[in-house]
């Protein structure tokens, strides 16, 4: 047996662009869609081997289409901008989860390096967090 906690509800919110996941050790956490798309686990996104990550640009009105179950340990997120590659298996998603103002600010961060400015998405035009 895991010591790695699974999901006991997996919710998405396609109006507000978030994907809510429960896990059996109690915590609960909402991801960003747009947050999840720039953190993939793909290959395209993370490289192949270490070599070739690459950073995701443009995603903030990405939104999720479809959440496939893979065995008992994964999901596969499809997204409305075509990405549908790599499995989200639970000890990524509960990482993400906890660490995803750090991840975040990471990926702001590396936005900057690059020198490319992030504009808010339509959500956060329009009042939504």
């Amino acid at each position: 047996m895991s010591d790695t906690p699974h999901p006991t509800n997996i919710v998405m919110h396609q109006a507000s662009h978030r994907l809510e996941i429960e896990f059996d050790d109690g915590n609960s956490f909402e991801y960003p869609a747009e947050f999840l798309r720039v953190y993939s686990p793909s290959a395209e996104v993370r490289g192949h081997w270490g070599q070739g990550a690459k950073l995701q640009l443009d995603k903030q009105d990405v939104n999720i289409d479809n959440i496939l179950p893979v065995g008992q340990y994964a999901i596969k997120i499809v997204y409305d901008d075509g990405h549908d590659s790599g499995l989200y298996d639970w000890a990524y998603l509960h990482d993400l989860g906890h660490k995803q103002a750090l991840y975040w600010n990471e990926y702001l961060e590396k936005l900057r390096e690059a020198g490319h400015t992030r504009t808010p998405s339509k959500l956060e035009s329009d009042g939504w967090n």
